[in-house]
């Protein structure tokens, strides 16, 4: 994996897709046992998500339903300080239990404003899958339940993550050459 650069950065390898896809293998492995016979609903939050969400639902051996959110919170390689609701949530909650889906939970702020939404339409149960998650830069105290990987604050872009539009595409998950 080389160098590459976006806009006007470049991001070095970090963790290569097939690492990427072992670990997505094996957290599905666990929801699918600690979820099954319970037909969970998995929220994947947009735009970052997408391609997490994907992988992990094919990998999923019970039954589930999977809808989507947009949240947002980024501008450029800085979080924005608000969290924006672009597309809100149109499935039922109540009752269900729920998988939130995030590619990345770094301050937790994105999770800290919509959790309380979700626990106010009083789901069975209400659980974290997240890709990545950067503990030196939590600003807010959001347990992962479901994680795949714990990375440094650093800004990483591929897989899901991007750099103002670029990068979500590539199957591998780069860091920004500082």
């Amino acid at each position: 994996m080389p160098i590459i650069y976006v806009h006007d950065k470049s991001f070095e390898p970090y963790i290569s897709g097939e690492t990427i896809r072992e670990r997505i293998r094996t957290l599905a492995q666990d929801l699918s046992k600690d979820y099954l016979g319970k037909k969970p609903l998995f929220i994947a939050i947009l735009n970052g998500s997408f391609i997490f969400a994907a992988d992990l639902f094919k990998e999923l051996s019970i039954a589930a339903e999977i809808c989507f959110i947009k949240l947002a919170s980024y501008k450029g390689t800085k979080s924005s300080g608000q969290v924006i609701t672009a597309i809100g949530l149109d499935t039922e909650v109540f009752g269900r239990h729920v998988v939130i889906i995030e590619d990345i939970v770094d301050t937790g702020r994105t999770l800290n404003e919509f959790l309380p939404q979700l626990h106010h339409q009083q789901p069975a149960s209400l659980k974290i899958a997240a890709l990545l998650q950067k503990p030196e830069a939590s600003i807010y105290p959001i347990s992962v339940d479901y994680l795949g990987f714990s990375v440094p604050n650093k800004f990483l872009l591929g897989y899901g993550l991007d750099y103002n539009g670029l990068g979500r595409n590539i199957p591998e998950i780069y860091k920004l050459v500082e």
